[in-house]
């Protein structure tokens, strides 16, 4: 009895010859790169961006309801998890915002050399994480 995948991996060639075309490597097998980490992160960072979106839209929904409903607001934003959503949302921003700088050098042309590719994802990561420090530290000494 044959195994019904071999049916898929079965091609032909240009010329009709049969091939078996190989499967695609398996989570356990790929070694996650740069470019690929960043490019998977610059969507999930669009997804928390909307998500923290509604916590703005939350925000200033109470704000103009009343006392009582900005004081819970305010105190959900103010306790350790609130904070804790609010400096991933910072991480997501800058992430967002130094991943799309990224994209427009490579829309202009630049930046496609691999050593350039890898170069250009860390130096996003490194930004994401110094700008978010950065205003977390001007927000606290200003507050």
């Amino acid at each position: 009895m044959s195994d019904p995948r071999d049916a898929q991996m079965m091609a032909r060639t240009s010329d009709g010859r049969l091939v078996r075309r190989p499967l695609s490597p398996h989570l356990q097998i790929y070694r996650p790169q740069i470019s690929s980490v960043v490019s998977i992160s610059h969507r999930l960072t669009g997804i928390a961006l909307g998500a923290g979106t509604l916590l703005l839209t939350w925000w200033l929904v109470a704000a103009a309801s009343g006392e009582a409903a900005f004081a819970d607001v305010q105190a959900f934003i103010g306790s350790p998890f609130g904070i804790l959503i609010l400096f991933g949302w910072t991480f997501a921003l800058y992430f967002h915002l130094a991943n799309g700088i990224r994209h427009l050098g490579w829309d202009a042309g630049f930046g496609f050399e691999l050593p350039t590719m890898h170069r250009t994802g860390l130096a996003v990561v490194i930004a994401a994480g110094a700008l978010t420090l950065l205003t977390w530290i001007v927000g606290l000494v200003m507050w």
